[in-house]
């Protein structure tokens, strides 16, 4: 899961697909980062902690990273948030990689494609909610459609 910061929305949705995948007890890895550095290590904001307590999970313990280069070769699908940080993890993975693993979030839940996630820092705490919901519909599908895929592999 990629936003630009990982402070607000790709936390929570790192949080919020790997509380669906323990509940499907599916074996994923999920992780999140940033196309910029600018708080590393630092938690979560304050009100996508909040919305994910609400929602009956903690991602307190989450520190934000960046993006790194080798992650496109290290996970089967990236999630990015919004169109401009999609172009921006396409210059950090570079050359040769794998676009095809890369994909807006909300084209895995919105028949209208290139739907963004809006970025909610500048927000109150109900551009968090909204964010969760946009966030939460994405990993239903997400869930629905690898397992779906698994099924008719087995």
């Amino acid at each position: 899961m990629v936003c630009l910061g990982n402070i607000c929305r790709s936390p929570l949705a790192e949080g919020i697909l790997r509380h669906k995948i323990l509940k499907a007890k599916l074996d994923w890895q999920i992780d999140s980062a940033g196309t910029s550095a600018y708080k590393p290590s630092c938690p979560p904001h304050k009100f996508s902690q909040k919305i994910a307590l609400q929602n009956g999970f903690d991602i307190a313990d989450q520190g934000c990273r960046q993006l790194a280069p080798d992650d496109i070769n290290h996970f089967d699908k990236v999630y990015v948030m919004d169109t401009e940080n999609y172009l921006e993890a396409k210059r950090i993975f570079g050359r040769g990689a794998d676009l095809s693993k890369m994909h807006l979030l909300m084209n895995e839940a919105s028949e209208a494609k290139n739907v963004e996630v809006p970025d909610p820092w500048f927000g109150g705490e109900d551009g968090y909610k909204k964010v969760y919901e946009m966030i939460e519909t994405a990993c239903d599908a997400i869930i629905l459609k690898y397992i779906k895929t698994a099924s008719t592999i087995n």
